[in-house]
């Protein structure tokens, strides 16, 4: 018999900004092991090109959608949809950052950052939710994984202060949401990265490698089978009773401060 505890082989999942950095490696990790992938970005063109090299490993489909916008989270949701009758997976991963100091903070920006880490997570998980019930069983609950970061767990020392809010509010956000969705049969956890290779986060200065070395226990940035790992494992039954829980991902860094 095969052991299926692991296994997300079957299930649909949607991966918001999964065109590079996490989501892109989230995405590869999902499509690898049987889950029919959407990623969806701003870009069309970028959604597809991306949708189809993670192809060549399973089934995997671009979208396009601008969830920093008022209408986005309705539009994408409208588009998965039209394609499927039920949604297993939501991993809301898009994600935007503004860093600098208070005195040249701009409303834009700290709407922007709002927007697009905080009010997009809320208002698609509200779309897709009749698609979210459809995948729910008793045996395997649909899944909610929000991409927070350790920058909504500590102050660090530079400024970032848009960012750090966001983040901290999806942490809290999952735990209301995992309260009122779990009576539904959905889980809603998030994962909160320490630092990884992607547009937002620079791991290959010599700085930033020094640091790594001397703040994170493991002295090493995380790696894509990292993340992986652990959506694998929040996806599948094996993570079937998690719910509510932000889970650090970053070596120990929170866990040695």
């Amino acid at each position: 018999m095969t052991d299926t505890l692991f296994s997300v082989a079957g299930k649909v999942a949607l991966v918001t900004g999964g065109t590079s950095g996490i989501g892109a490696m989230i995405a590869r990790g999902l499509v690898r092991r049987g889950a029919r992938t959407y990623i969806a970005s701003r870009n069309l063109a970028r959604s597809e090109a991306a949708a189809a090299e993670l192809a060549e490993h399973g089934t995997c489909i671009g979208l396009a959608a601008d969830l920093g916008s008022a209408d986005g989270p309705a539009m994408l949701a409208a588009q998965i949809a039209e394609r499927e009758q039920r949604l297993d997976i939501l991993v809301n991963n898009a994600g935007a950052a503004a860093g600098g100091p208070i005195e040249s903070a701009t409303v834009d920006e700290w709407d922007m950052v709002m927007d697009v880490n905080l009010r997009a997570a809320f208002f698609l998980t509200k779309e897709v939710l009749p698609l979210l019930k459809a995948a729910t069983s008793p045996e395997s609950p649909a899944r909610i994984i929000n991409l927070g970061s350790i920058g909504g767990l500590h102050v660090p020392n530079w400024e970032a202060h848009s960012y750090g809010a966001s983040k901290a509010a999806l942490h809290h956000l999952t735990r209301s949401l995992c309260k009122r969705l779990g009576r539904d049969g959905i889980t809603v956890n998030a994962i909160a990265p320490g630092p990884f290779p992607s547009r937002l986060t620079d791991t290959a200065t010599d700085a930033v490698r020094k640091s790594v070395q001397t703040y994170i226990p493991l002295g090493r940035p995380g790696e894509p089978e990292d993340v992986e790992g652990l959506v694998v494992f929040l996806a599948s039954r094996a993570g079937a009773y998690v719910n509510g829980a932000t889970i650090p991902l970053d070596g120990g860094y929170i866990a040695a401060l």
